[in-house]
């Protein structure tokens, strides 16, 4: 009776962690790859995250400063720069989601030629799982 009593335990202990590994063993988020392109005044990034559990979607949010620089690669005025974001939720699929967020300067006055739009201070954050990942300009 005794033996029976703790196989049966001792069952009973492998089967909770049965349940209870995967969930920690789930997934390890990261980004594997993230691109940053400009295209007049409009910044388009796009990207891949991976280890990611089992999960419908992910929530990702990118946030720049842009900066209306002079033909000599100066920034003449603090009235010409602005924050500028981007969100929205993205699949997740065998683990692995693709994401492409386009973020708009617009500036007052505009910033036309010879002047050009400086995106920095970009950062890419999977707020799901609290992740970021970010870069100096593009």
């Amino acid at each position: 009776m005794r033996r029976f009593l703790i196989l049966g335990t001792l069952t009973l202990a492998m089967a909770a962690m049965a349940f209870a590994v995967p969930a920690v063993w789930a997934g390890s988020p990261h980004f594997i790859k993230v691109t940053a392109t400009i295209s007049g005044n409009t910044l388009t990034v796009e990207g891949k995250e991976a280890g990611l559990g089992n999960e419908e979607q992910v929530h990702i949010e990118v946030t720049a400063t842009a900066e209306c620089i002079n033909g000599g690669g100066k920034h003449p005025k603090a009235v010409n720069k602005e924050s500028v974001s981007a969100a929205g939720d993205f699949p997740v699929q065998n683990g692995k989601a693709d994401f492409s967020l386009t973020l708009t300067a617009t500036f007052k006055p505009d910033c036309s030629p010879p002047m050009t739009v400086r995106f920095s201070d970009i950062t890419v954050t999977d707020t799901t799982h609290g992740i970021s990942r970010s870069f100096g300009s593009a």
